[in-house]
């Protein structure tokens, strides 16, 4: 997640404070870290470039989004969409979820108390959807694991796609450049966000980052992983949707109706 351009000193933890998701600066990271060869390897899976870099175990690409270095070794024909404007996307990777399934979520010690209450609220917005893909927090052996970014991360949060039909199993989180006030608000949002790219969500404004990020207009790209639009969501700009890919310091977003939408159809 980012936190908007304008924010840039702020949206980045290593330089500001990315805001998860939700608004990380489009200045926070740079392709210098990178060698022409891992440049042409994101962009063959289909990602921007722009602001690709090195992190701790692979790659982030799109602000927030965690590639591995056999992702980057093991391209697979893109998965085309719709040109549209700002719907809600999902992957071609979700969750198996049969006629239901739970999915557990753990915060480490590493992280402040705050993350547990925020992780609670996350979760509940999950649960109170009704889907057949539910959650529950345990203290440890869980699915999805919070755990503290690196000193040198330079985002707020980081999070990958599915696969196999499981969750990404982390999600990293900058607590130093997010801190601990509103946990059940604006960090909520934040985990919720992330979250929602470990069961296969791609970010609303996929098709235009400047809409929630500023800048220059900017399509994050098809990928392998798919950037497939869900009937049923609005093909106009959705100014609060929980999957918008930048979002402002100590914001709060709900699911708003359309996510509902993008949810139940998932899930």
């Amino acid at each position: 997640m980012r936190i908007p351009t304008i924010s840039a000193a702020l949206c980045f933890a290593a330089a500001v404070a990315l805001s998860s998701c939700s608004k990380e600066s489009e200045s926070v990271t740079t392709t210098d870290e990178l060698s022409a060869t891992e440049l042409n390897q994101i962009k063959q899976l289909g990602f921007t470039t722009q602001g690709a870099t090195k992190v701790e175990g692979g790659y982030l690409v799109e602000g927030d989004i965690f590639l591995t270095p056999e992702n980057l070794s093991s391209p697979s024909p893109a998965q085309l969409l719709r040109v549209g404007d700002e719907e809600q996307y999902r992957t071609t990777n979700l969750v198996s979820v049969g006629s239901g399934r739970t999915i557990t979520v753990a915060v480490t010690t590493a992280l402040p108390s705050a993350y547990i209450t925020a992780t609670d609220e996350a979760i509940r917005r999950f649960n109170a959807e009704n889907l057949t893909l539910r959650m529950v927090r345990v203290s440890s052996g869980a699915e999805i694991t919070l755990d503290k970014a690196p000193r040198s991360a330079r985002y707020l949060a980081s999070a990958g796609f599915p696969s196999n039909g499981n969750p990404h199993n982390k999600v990293l989180v900058n607590s130093n450049a997010i801190g601990t006030a509103n946990p059940s608000t604006y960090i909520a949002t934040i985990l919720a966000h992330e979250i929602g790219h470990c069961i296969g969500f791609r970010h609303t404004d996929y098709m235009d980052r400047s809409y929630s990020c500023g800048g220059s207009t900017s399509n994050e790209g098809a990928s392998t992983v798919g950037a497939i639009l869900i009937p049923g969501t609005p093909a106009g700009a959705d100014p609060n949707s929980w999957m918008l890919a930048c979002i402002g310091s100590g914001q709060n977003r709900n699911f708003n109706a359309n996510d509902r939408t993008a949810l139940s159809y998932v899930y």
